[in-house]
């Protein structure tokens, strides 16, 4: 007889094990299946591991500027293996974390190979055999993984995706990282600080091609003084892979030229784990690798849902989690409002930072607002001077009509962080005079927050 649920969860990522404990808390009988790691890709093999090695290389890069502090340090060096020894032990520590809490919770764990078997129920693969779980409620969190383009296919010895990146087999003196996104710009950060000498490509006209256009610029500066190579609108045609070294044929200008890399790292986006699942036999639609849903995550099949990198942008697991939330408090008859992805902050952990929500200042005059920009720059404060951090700045734009924060767009130090503010403005729905009256300690880097409100009215104090 088949195992009797009101929920089933297939995935253990972020979207999926939040889904899961929430849906215990309001009393639901839950089961979580997973087939490799709880916790999914993101505490696995990326938010959490790749913030740990990038802490690594930030730490290495402090120590190389002792001598601006005041201190002294010689010798300085690190060891590879180390490091990674210690991004895979936090990793490992939070996937045993979620364990936990499923025990805590009474959450069904199980390790296997899930699809769907008809109207309510899903086939579950596992090391005792093949299984029937039933429920009224169905929810796919199965992900997403690295996009693999024709010839340029990671082989995880010259050229890597990004778990080959978080577990190298060699230290890369020569590095081409191939896309300007989030997950190419960490890594090409990382790298690049532990001293390989690194070349980003990107197709797009401008690095981190989501952000807004000046931050980009910024950003783009920043690296270049980092001895980065950056290369806009340029395309890697082919990968001549060879025992030691990799021939990369790179168009740029309408002009194809070779190139020599010992590592390359690909990072042209993702794709959504929708093989296997059954979905074509069970009516749910999918486009371009991702399931179609409505708001509240809904396939359009009675009872199934779909949340987190599966179910479209952004590809985030702090978006995947609150649908999760979303979807669980839907299920157990309640209310919830549905997730704004206008309103979920993007951030990447290069050095330095960038952070930002809502609209770019390009984006909000597409939308046809009159709007006010205001700009401040980190070396106009105090906090961002003592850090030793004067590079950077922080962009508001607002409704020039009703003072709505329409975006906030950050790079420098921390911004990772500090972009929270705005989160919570944008929330509650602040308004520039509801920013400008906020009193802000000191001191502070949030400080430069309210310093780029007051400068949409030509009030900044300290520059």
């Amino acid at each position: 007889m088949a195992q009797q649920f009101d929920m089933i969860v297939i995935g253990a990522g972020p979207g999926g094990y939040v889904a899961a404990i929430r849906a215990a808390q309001l009393g639901l009988k839950v089961v979580c299946i997973e087939r490799e790691n709880l916790g999914g890709i993101c505490l696995n093999w990326g938010c959490i591991p790749t913030k740990a090695m990038l802490r690594s290389s930030e730490v290495f890069h402090l120590m190389h500027r002792a001598k601006e502090f005041g201190l002294k340090a010689e010798g300085i060096d690190y060891d590879l293996d180390a490091v990674v020894k210690r991004s895979r032990g936090v990793a490992k520590q939070l996937s045993g974390g979620i364990g936990h809490l499923f025990k805590k919770n009474k959450v069904t764990t199980i390790m296997g190979e899930a699809k769907l078997a008809g109207k309510g129920k899903v086939s579950v693969k596992t090391d005792k055999g093949e299984e029937i779980l039933e429920a009224k409620n169905i929810v796919l969190a199965t992900g997403a993984r690295a996009r693999n383009l024709p010839g340029l296919e990671a082989d995880g010895k010259r050229v890597w995706a990004y778990r080959d990146a978080l577990q190298p087999p060699h230290m890369p003196k020569k590095l081409l990282v191939i896309g300007s996104g989030a997950i190419g710009i960490e890594f090409a950060s990382f790298y690049n600080t532990l001293g390989a000498e690194t070349t980003v490509v990107e197709v797009m006209d401008r690095i981190l091609p989501v952000e807004d256009e000046e931050i980009s610029a910024f950003a783009k500066k920043q690296f270049t003084k980092q001895k980065m190579k950056i290369m806009e609108k340029a395309v890697v045609k082919s990968l001549d892979r060879k025992a030691d070294k990799v021939i990369a044929t790179i168009e740029a200008g309408g002009k194809a030229e070779t190139h020599e890399f010992d590592t390359v790292i690909s990072a042209v986006g993702i794709v959504g784990n929708v093989e296997g699942l059954g979905l074509e036999e069970a009516g749910i639609k999918v486009d371009r690798t991702h399931v179609i849903t409505d708001e509240y995550c809904r396939t359009g099949v009675d009872g199934i849902y779909a949340i987190g990198d599966i179910a479209g942008a952004p590809w985030l697991a702090h978006k995947a989690s609150h649908e999760g939330v979303m979807v669980a408090e839907l299920i157990a008859g309640q209310h919830p409002h549905p997730v704004k992805p206008e309103s979920i902050a993007g951030c990447t952990y290069c050095h330095p930072q960038v952070a930002s929500v809502g609209l770019t200042e390009a984006k909000a005059k597409e939308a046809g607002f009159d709007i006010k920009v205001g700009r401040f720059p980190f070396i106009g404060n105090g906090k961002a001077i003592a850090l030793g951090e004067p590079e950077g700045m922080i962009k508001t734009i607002f409704d020039k009509k009703t003072g709505e924060l329409l975006g906030a767009h950050m790079v420098g130090a921390e911004v990772t962080e500090l972009i929270q503010g705005y989160v919570v403005g944008r929330q509650l729905e602040t308004t520039e005079e509801d920013l400008a009256h906020t009193v802000f300690p000191h001191p502070t880097l949030s400080e430069m927050m309210h310093e780029s409100v007051l400068d949409a009215d030509g009030r900044a104090i300290h520059f």
